[in-house]
């Protein structure tokens, strides 16, 4: 049974999704079944939005409930077996373009987990971030010795944060798990524990420097793969300094097409 205490979060979801004009999966899932009598009280559904494919709407929708919300957008953008592809193409957009926190924010952090004056720190640190995510956030900076580097730092208060929306995705994927029809498909409690086990793994950028660091090592001939440096010294739980490459996304298949690589043998 879902805690009395999550049913006014369970609102505000239900609230979002038909701002979106999501009714399916609120209708589909049964989720909001014991609240259809305040269905009345919701938001109703947003008519700037009306043109947007689902795909878009949905992204629109997680990007608004937060960062725990993301996340599991993430999550199904990579489960194609799962997703149609016209709402998985706009879920991957979540990957590196939600709304920014201010550079100010960002720099603060810095210098309280490091604690030096960021100019001590870096020559150069850009408070516009290049890309920015559910969890956190990256902005590009120059060593004192010449050495362009990116800064990932973590959002302000997002531990806070996702403790209590974790207790709430939990509760969505118990109705899901009792009231979708496709759940065995879908397997909204799998998700959920995937969503957990990568939240507390990326709340520690230590923990995320380390894995790169052995990675790094354990390809250190640099023929098949290429792993940026971590700058230890510049790197605490909350910030992550890596040495900075350029290159091609994964993902991008037009543009590793246009560089004349071979994708098979990628």
């Amino acid at each position: 049974m879902t805690p009395l205490k999550v049913v006014p979060r369970l609102l505000r979801v239900a609230s979002v999704l038909l701002a979106y004009r999501l009714d399916e999966l609120v209708d589909a899932a049964h989720l909001y079944r014991p609240l259809k009598l305040l269905r009345p009280l919701v938001a109703k559904p947003r008519v700037d939005i009306r043109g947007l494919p689902r795909g878009a709407r949905l992204r629109h929708a997680l990007t608004e409930l937060g960062p725990i919300f993301v996340k599991a957008g993430q999550v199904l953008s990579t489960r194609r077996d799962l997703v149609p592809a016209d709402i998985a193409d706009e879920l991957a957009l979540l990957q590196d373009q939600v709304a920014p926190f201010p550079g100010s924010e960002a720099r603060a952090i810095v210098e309280q987990e490091l604690k030096l004056p960021i100019g001590r720190l870096y020559a150069r640190f850009d408070e516009t971030p290049l890309a920015s995510a559910s969890i956190a956030q990256v902005h590009a900076a120059t060593l004192h010795d010449g050495r362009e580097v990116v800064v990932k730092v973590l959002r302000p208060g997002i531990d806070a944060q996702i403790g209590r929306d974790v207790k709430l995705l939990r509760s969505l994927g118990e109705l899901a798990q009792r009231w979708h029809p496709n759940a065995d498909k879908i397997r909204p409690l799998d998700v959920v524990a995937e969503v957990e086990k990568m939240l507390e793994n990326e709340l520690d950028l230590q923990r995320e420097g380390a894995s790169a660091s052995l990675l790094r090592r354990n390809f250190a001939s640099g023929v098949d793969l290429y792993v940026p440096e971590v700058h230890w010294d510049l790197t605490a739980t909350r910030v992550l300094t890596l040495e900075r490459v350029h290159g091609l996304s994964s993902d991008d298949i037009a543009a590793i097409d246009a560089a004349g690589l071979d994708r098979k043998a990628l």
